[in-house]
């Protein structure tokens, strides 16, 4: 059912959750998309010298936060990682549209009330707002 399976990363350590399951949904013939993306806000918001070391920084994480979801995912699936850099919540959705996701996995630490208002809202709640596919959301248990 499906073969496209999107799972965006943070690098948080709860991301494993996410993609354990995504591998429950995947069959040995589906190709698992990981992405993640450097919020481009961040590193405007950056002063202006230094926002070169802050990109680079925030890529550099962004590489290593899919090559770990990718090695978890080795010999279960067909995988695919992207690092694409703007607005996540953006990114996520365009990226699904372009490679014709079936269904998009990822998690929430089901902040509320002061906490969800200082992470500037929730990435996830804006994907489940906007998308026009299947979101499956995983409660972070951290």
């Amino acid at each position: 059912m499906y073969e496209d399976i999107l799972v965006p990363t943070d690098g948080s350590p709860g991301t494993m959750q996410a993609i354990e399951h995504a591998l429950e949904l995947a069959k040995s013939t589906s190709t698992v998309h990981i992405l993640s993306v450097v919020d481009q806000r961040v590193y405007l918001a950056a002063g202006g010298d230094q926002q070169d070391a802050v990109i680079q920084s925030l890529r550099d994480e962004a590489i290593e936060a899919v090559e770990q979801c990718a090695d978890e995912c080795r010999g279960k699936c067909e995988t695919t990682t992207a690092v694409r850099e703007g607005v996540p919540h953006r990114i996520i959705l365009e990226y699904a549209e372009e490679h014709d996701i079936d269904v998009v996995v990822m998690g929430t630490h089901g902040r509320t009330g002061r906490d969800k208002l200082t992470s500037l809202g929730s990435v996830t709640e804006r994907v489940v707002e906007n998308a026009k596919r299947p979101v499956l959301v995983v409660h972070i248990d951290e």
